[in-house]
């Protein structure tokens, strides 16, 4: 007769302190990136939109990021993105697309302007965040979230990046 420990119920991995503080943080820290921008991509594509389609709007609008509720430019767009632009990201080809919605219109010296259209397709897919962030933050207390968050942040000091502000 022979006895089988029985599979866990999440059917992971699990290490000890010991040998995860040996473990490379740019492995583990590039997986968990790619997992997490995957999910919300994933995520978001199941109710018709994509993250950098998603970012214009909330750039655009005066209910969201920005703070006058000004046009801008591609160029503006990008740049004000750049730190979480992934390189297969064309804000260019996403600004068409949200032209062809009517989310967004252009002017003559070639900035876009949120429509109220787009202000309720954005805030139509904001309400979609809390479940999201449920989910994924699923068995994660909000203490040990903060922890995560100020090693990283330790990490992007020591490492000399600066840790922005939010």
């Amino acid at each position: 007769m022979t006895t089988e420990t029985p599979a866990r119920q999440d059917d992971q991995p699990h290490y000890s302190d010991e040998e995860l503080a040996r473990q490379p943080v740019p492995y583990w820290t590039g997986l968990a990136a790619r997992a997490t921008v995957g999910f919300v991509r994933r995520k978001q594509a199941e109710v018709g939109f994509t993250q950098p389609g998603f970012w214009i709007l909330r750039f655009l609008s005066k209910n969201d990021v920005s703070e006058d509720g000004q046009g801008r430019t591609v160029a503006e767009l990008q740049d004000a993105m750049a730190h979480f632009l992934l390189p297969e990201d064309d804000i260019a080809a996403e600004a068409e697309t949200l032209l062809a919605a009517g989310w967004v219109t252009r002017d003559g010296e070639g900035r876009l302007w949120i429509t109220e259209a787009g202000d309720a397709a954005r805030a139509g897919l904001k309400a979609h965040a809390p479940a999201w962030h449920a989910e994924m933050h699923a068995g994660i207390s909000d203490a040990d979230y903060a922890t995560t968050l100020r090693v990283l942040m330790r990490f992007m000091r020591n490492t000399g990046a600066p840790v922005p502000a939010f």
